[in-house]
């Protein structure tokens, strides 16, 4: 399969999910029954402004997290050397959190503010519909206000709300295994990604606003899974060999545990429900979100009810819903995902922009 497929499958099927979890994020799974049936919601429903197919800040920042890398990919590695001698990155995390500070503007400005601070520049902060508040996560608010001065050592308390492990590291964390920065391991069309670089990038970029070693570690993991997906691995696979990856840093283990968890409640044969996705926890922190997201991936064939089951659940449904589009449309491209649900998707000429720019 074509990457640039695999790429653009990723982000829409992202952003996909996240449209479908985002008018039931905080239901519990009684009320959503409730209130769409026995089978929950089977596809896009309005939302409070009464509108549907709208994204939430999952795909805001994943957005922003595209152009952060584009840029620093752009600007070449450090002249120290590769990126991974060059350890924190500081040629990608800075890139990345200026990204991050111009979505910040996003949510506290009804429009794009005055280009006077050095991060306010581009294209991407001046398309207004973005200008608009998708409950965005605590940890991803307060950390932005805060200083950043690098990030720490994997597996030690980053600088920056070192006890938050919430799921807004996952939930933007798939396009650093999108791109090649300076790797090694060549995907079919002669791409060249690094999985092991996916998930270093990745953890010590989630470090900008989470700290908890959990939180940080998780994002990694998803990166990792994603550019193992990108080169051609299927998920299992994907899976087991993030997980050799978590095996090498130290505070790995509440992340390994989770994934463990959610590809053996796969493989069990016992059926899949939204109450068996609940045994894995609500995603409110971040290795819940991907251990979901997984496990909604690897249960159904289909990926239409896996998106469905990675929704309909009592916990955080439009990051469980875009960690599983994610990691679907890396997985079998873009042209498995449903028309009737991409057609009407919020920013999709965005979405395509950026995916066709990283490719």
């Amino acid at each position: 399969m074509d990457v640039r497929d695999r790429v653009r499958g990723c982000l829409l099927g992202g952003a996909i999910g996240d449209a479908l979890g985002s008018p039931i994020e905080f239901q519990s799974l009684r009320e959503i029954r409730r209130e769409h049936g026995a089978e929950g919601i089977t596809g896009y429903v309005t939302t409070w402004r009464g509108k549907s197919g709208l994204i939430t800040d999952d795909t805001q920042m994943t957005l922003f997290t595209v152009e952060g890398l584009l840029r620093a990919r752009a600007s070449g590695p450090p002249a120290t050397g590769s990126l991974r001698a060059a350890y924190p990155y500081p040629g990608v995390v800075e890139p990345v959190r200026q990204a991050y500070l111009r979505w910040f503007d996003t949510q506290n400005h009804q429009a794009p503010p005055p280009a006077d601070r050095p991060h306010r520049t581009g294209r991407l902060r001046e398309e207004t519909w973005l200008y608009s508040r998708r409950a965005p996560g605590n940890a991803c608010l307060s950390g932005l206000r805060r200083q950043f001065p690098g990030p720490s050592p994997l597996g030690q308390p980053g600088p920056v709300n070192p006890d938050s492990k919430g799921c807004g590291t996952v939930m933007r964390s798939a396009p650093f295994g999108l791109v090649a920065l300076s790797g090694t391991e060549r995907a079919a069309d002669g791409a060249r990604l690094d999985p092991r670089e996916a998930f270093e990038v990745a953890a010590a970029c989630a470090q900008i606003t989470h700290g908890h070693p959990t939180g940080y570690l998780a994002a990694g993991a998803f990166a990792a899974i994603t550019a193992y997906l990108v080169a051609g691995e299927d998920l299992e696979p994907a899976v087991h060999r993030a997980l050799d990856l978590l095996a090498d840093y130290p505070a790995h283990d509440e992340t390994s545990a989770a994934l463990r968890a959610a590809v053996a409640l796969a493989a069990d044969g016992g059926g899949h429900s939204p109450e068996r996705v609940e045994s894995l926890g609500g995603a409110w922190v971040a290795e819940e979100a991907l251990a979901i997201g997984v496990y909604c991936a690897l249960a159904e064939p289909s990926v239409e009810r896996a998106l469905l089951l990675s929704v309909n659940h009592s916990g955080d449904s439009d990051s469980t819903g875009s960690v599983c589009g994610n990691l679907l449309g890396a997985l079998y491209g873009a042209e498995v995902l449903p028309a009737a649900w991409l057609r009407p998707l919020e920013g999709r000429d965005t979405i395509e922009r950026l995916a066709a720019e990283l490719t």
